[in-house]
C-alpha cells in the first residue's frame, strides 16, 4: 500500500463544491410498490413455474476457490449444532424452514448459505459435509419446489449460487444420487429465476449480488455461454448504477462497500476457476472500491462506523484487500461517496461531509451529516456510536434505531432533533438537502469547512462546521456555528448540544476549571480538550464493537443557547504526549 500523500489533482481535492440530495425523502412510488408486489405474486403462477423448467446439469464445470475466510465463532457453533448470527441462535436439528421464527437478518444469513464459508473455515471436509448436507436437505424440502419470498429473493439467490459453487464439495459429496440431482436441478431453476428477476432488484449491493449469481451460473453450469454474456451486460449496468466514479457504493455504507468488494472478488475467482479473465470493468471497479474503502479506515486499519456499520477490524480489512490484489492509497476526498479524510503523521480524521442517502436506496441510513471520527495511531479517540445495522440482534429495537440518530454521532444537535428525519419504516425523510463544502491543503494544516441546511426548515438555522488538522498531527481544531437562515429564522435563543463520543479505550477526566478534559489512551498517549462558547459536561455513551455488542463509554458534551443572531463554539484536541 502506498503513501497517503499524493497529487491533489488526482485525489479529487476541490476548493469548494455544493452537494444536493434530490428526492431524498421519497421512497418507492406507489406504482413501483404495486409493480414489485405483482412481480412477486407472479412467482406463484403456473407460467413462472413453466419458465423455470429445463435441463439440469449433471455436474458443475469447476470448483471455485473462495478467497475469504469465514467467521470462526459462527463456524464452531455450526459444528456444535447451532446456527448463529449476530447473537441470534437456533438449533439446526429443530429448524423448521417452512415456519420461520427468526429475524430478517438471520433469515438472510440462512437463505444466502453464507454459513458455508464459516463452516469450511473451521472444519475438515469430513467434519463439515454432514452439517452442510443436513441444512441443505432442510432447505430443499421447504423451498426447492416452492417459489416464495424471501427464500427466492433474487439477491439471496445470487449469493446462494456463489456459495453453492464455491463450496460445492460440502453439499455435493453425497453418494445419494437423488439428493445430488435435486441440488443441481434447484441450482438450475434458481439461475432461470435470476435471469428474469436480477434487473428488478434495488440498486446497490443487492443488485450486484443478483447479477454476480447470474454470471456464476453462466460460468459453472455447462452450456452457459449465452447466460454469461447476458450476465456481463447486466452486471455492467448494476455497477454503473450502484458505484460512484470515486468508488463509493450508493447508500454510503462502508460495510456495504466491503460486502460489494467481497462479491466481486469471489466472482473474479469464479472466472479464474474457468481460466478466464474477468471483464475489465470488474477489475477497474474493484480498484476504485478499495481506494474508497481505505479512505474510511482509521490508524488501526479498521473501518469507521458510518451508516449503521460496525468497526470491522484491521486484520480482516487487510485480508480482504490482499484478496483483491489492489495496491492503492486511501481516497482523501470523495466527490459522491461523501467522506473526507484528513491524515497527518499518526492522526487520522474522517468526516461525513455529504447529504444522507436517499430513501429509495438505503433503508436504515443515519442522520450523521458533518459528524467526524478521529484516531491517533492504533487508538480510536472520537467515534460514532455505530452499529444500527450491525448490532447484536438481541438488542431492543428502540436502542438499535437510536443508534441512527444525529445524537449518536459526533456532531452538533439542535433542540434534540435529527438533522434528517428518521421514519418508522426505517427510511430517512426530510432534512439535509444542500451542503456547501470547501477544503484547503497548506503546509501548516489540512482544513475542511462545510455546512448543511438540515435545521433550516424546522429551526431556521444552518449548521456550519470547520475542522483543521495540523501538519504535525498534534492539533485537531474545530468550530461549530449556527447561522440564521430562511423565513423561519427564530427571534428566540435555540438550544444546542455538540457531542464527541469517545472510544471505550479512552479514559477521560475533567480539568480543574471545568472547561476542558484530559483524555488518555491505552497506548499511553494523552490529549487535552478545550472549548469556548459552550458548557462542557462528561456523560455516558455507548459504542457498538466489531461483534455488534454495545460497550459502555463516555462522551464530551458542549451545550448552550444560540441567540437569534447566531453563535459559534470553538474547540481543540491537542496531543500533549
Amino acid at each position: 500500500m502506498s503513501d497517503e500523500r499524493g497529487d491533489p489533482a488526482t485525489d479529487g481535492i476541490e476548493q469548494g463544491k455544493r452537494l444536493i440530495r434530490i428526492g431524498g425523502d421519497r421512497g418507492l412510488s406507489l406504482a413501483d410498490r404495486v409493480s414489485e408486489r405483482l412481480h412477486r405474486l407472479a412467482w406463484r403462477t403456473p407460467i413462472h413455474s413453466f419458465r423455470l423448467r429445463g435441463r439440469h446439469p449433471l455436474k458443475l464445470i469447476a470448483v471455485v476457490d473462495d478467497p475469504f475466510f469465514g467467521d470462526v465463532a459462527r463456524g464452531r457453533a455450526l459444528l456444535d449444532g447451532k446456527l448463529s448470527f449476530r447473537g441470534e441462535n437456533h438449533v439446526v436439528e429443530g429448524l423448521d424452514l417452512a415456519r420461520p421464527n427468526w429475524s430478517k437478518p438471520f433469515g438472510d444469513y440462512l437463505h444466502s448459505f453464507a454459513w458455508l464459508r464459516d463452516l469450511s473455515s473451521v472444519a475438515t471436509r469430513v467434519e463439515a459435509v454432514p452439517v452442510a448436507e443436513t441444512l441443505m436437505r432442510k432447505w430443499l424440502a421447504a423451498h426447492a419446489d416452492k417459489v416464495t419470498d424471501p427464500a427466492w429473493r433474487a439477491d439471496l439467490w445470487g449469493r446462494r449460487i456463489l456459495f453453492w459453487t464455491a463450496h460445492a464439495p460440502l453439499i455435493l459429496s453425497s453418494t445419494d444420487l437423488v439428493y445430488r440431482s435435486k441440488v443441481l436441478n434447484t441450482l438450475a431453476r434458481g439461475a432461470r429465476h435470476l435471469d428474469r428477476s436480477a434487473e428488478r432488484v434495488p440498486l446497490g449491493v443487492p443488485r450486484i449480488a443478483a447479477w454476480c449469481g447470474v454470471l456464476t451460473a453462466g460460468l459453472m453450469i455447462p452450456g452457459g455461454d449465452p447466460r454469461r454474456a447476458f450476465g456481463e451486460a447486466g452486471l455492467a449496468r448494476a455497477l454503473r448504477g450502484s458505484v460512484s466514479d470515486d468508488g463509493g457504493i450508493n447508500g454510503r455504507s462502508p460495510q456495504a462497500l466491503l460486502d460489494a468488494v467481497m462479491l466481486l472478488t469471489l466472482l473474479r475467482s469464479t472466472y479464474a476457476a474457468r481460466r478466464l479473465e474477468a471483464p475489465e470493468l470488474v477489475s477497474a471497479t474493484l480498484t476504485k472500491m478499495v481506494t474508497a474503502l481505505l479512505g474510511v479506515t482509521h490508524g488501526d486499519r479498521g473501518l469507521a462506523s458510518w451508516q449503521g456499520g460496525v468497526p470491522v477490524d484491521g486484520e480482516t480489512i487487510d485480508a480482504m484487500i490482499a484478496a483483491t490484489g489492489a495496491r492503492v492509497r486511501p481516497l482523501r476526498q470523495a466527490r459522491a461517496w461523501g467522506y473526507q479524510r484528513l491524515a497527518q503523521q499518526k492522526t487520522v480524521l474522517i468526516m461525513d461531509a455529504a447529504p444522507p442517502p436517499i430513501a429509495r436506496v438505503m433503508e436504515g441510513g443515519c442522520a450523521s451529516t458533518l459528524a467526524f471520527e478521529f484516531s491517533d495511531g492504533a487508538d480510536r479517540i472520537v467515534v460514532s456510536c455505530g452499529g444500527a445495522r450491525g448490532a447484536d440482534l438481541r438488542l431492543p429495537a428502540a436502542l438499535a434505531e437510536g443508534l441512527r440518530t444525529t445524537a449518536a454521532h459526533s456532531t452538533l444537535v439542535v433542540r434534540d432533533s435529527n438533522s434528517t428525519a428518521i421514519h418508522p419504516d426505517g427510511t430517512l425523510g426530510r432534512g439535509v438537502v444542500e451542503m456547501e463544502l470547501s477544503r484547503q491543503e497548506t503546509e501548516a494544516a489540512s482544513r475542511i469547512e462545510a455546512s448543511h441546511d438540515g435545521y433550516v426548515r424546522r429551526h431556521g438555522v444552518i449548521h456550519r462546521r470547520a475542522i483543521a488538522l495540523g501538519a504535525d498531527g498534534r492539533d485537531v481544531r474545530g468550530e461549530d456555528s449556527l447561522l440564521p437562515s430562511g423565513r423561519k429564522s427564530k427571534a428566540t435563543a435555540i438550544g444546542f448540544a455538540i457531542r464527541f463520543h469517545l472510544h471505550p479505550g479512552v479514559d477521560v477526566s475533567p480539568t480543574a476549571d471545568g472547561s476542558g478534559a484530559l483524555l488518555r489512551t491505552k497506548s499511553g498517549s494523552a490529549w487535552q480538550f478545550r472549548a469556548r462558547g459552550g458548557t462542557l459536561a462528561i456523560e455516558e455513551s455507548v459504542w457498538i464493537d466489531g461483534r455488534g455488542i454495545p460497550r459502555e463509554t463516555q462522551q464530551l458534551v458542549l451545550t448552550g443557547n444560540a441567540p437569534a443572531g447566531g453563535h459559534s463554539v470553538s474547540w481543540l484536541f491537542h496531543r500533549a504526549r
